[in-house]
């Protein structure tokens, strides 16, 4: 395949927008707040699906030991680095090479050593691997059908796709978009709620491509829980998927 015929899914305009955000993505109280607080419930998630899908029984110190995970659109490292605890060999993907920088000092800093890549997933050269997560990605991208495409490419016979997005709902409208955006807590013009997926489309995105959807949680707030996962999946929500059987 040549360059020219490879599939692009890359939005140049929103890999602006967070390739300039990149020199705060480590900070807890800067423009990534957001995603450090949502982090710890992806990870309680991830942790879960990873113990059910290959067994661990959630005892496992190092469940991904021995495997391999690439996160596509990493930003600077926020899941990647706790795979790379979990004990997994992984590989980073984003859109902006400022982020990769960020992600690659991180690491350093962090004694980790994982692989991280920028631009076009497709243009890589990567194999298949165990585990692919992707966090509040596909809600930027050009077309979200050739981006499933590729994760599936990427992902072993038996191994586990991971994808959370924004749903697409007048309550994520109100609190993602117009509340979080006037109060700070993301920055402005991270989100184009027409974008946003529902449940019901990622479904069938994921199906088309030869995908079922093995659990589904709602990431939701409250002021006594904060961010949690729930069944309530008004705001946003995180799935676990593998190759149909």
């Amino acid at each position: 395949m040549t360059n020219a015929s490879l599939p692009t899914t890359i939005n140049a305009a929103e890999a602006a927008h967070f390739g300039s955000l990149a020199a705060e993505w480590w900070d807890p109280k800067g423009s990534s707040a957001m995603l450090h607080k949502l982090n710890p419930v992806r990870l309680s998630f991830i942790r879960s699906a990873i113990d059910a899908h290959f067994g661990g029984g959630g005892k496992a110190r190092h469940p991904l030991a021995g495997k391999t995970a690439l996160d596509v659109g990493c930003g600077a490292g926020l899941l990647c680095e706790p795979l790379a605890r979990l004990g997994g060999a992984v590989t980073g993907v984003d859109a902006a090479p400022e982020n990769i920088e960020a992600a690659k000092a991180h690491a350093a800093l962090s004694g980790l050593a994982m692989d991280y890549r920028a631009g076009e997933i497709a243009a890589q050269g990567l194999g298949k691997f165990d585990v692919v997560t992707c966090m509040e990605v596909i809600e930027h991208v050009m077309d979200p059908g050739a981006f499933v495409i590729e994760l599936v490419r990427h992902l072993k016979p038996d191994g586990l796709l991971l994808l959370s997005t924004p749903n697409r709902t007048a309550a994520s409208r109100i609190f993602l978009v117009e509340a979080a955006e006037r109060l700070g807590q993301v920055p402005r013009g991270t989100h184009d709620w027409h974008k946003f997926l529902t449940p019901e489309e990622a479904t069938v995105l994921l199906e088309d491509s030869a995908l079922e959807v093995v659990d589904m949680k709602g990431i939701a707030f409250s002021p006594m829980s904060g961010l949690h996962l729930s069944s309530n999946m008004a705001l946003n929500y995180i799935l676990s998927a593998r190759l149909r059987r």
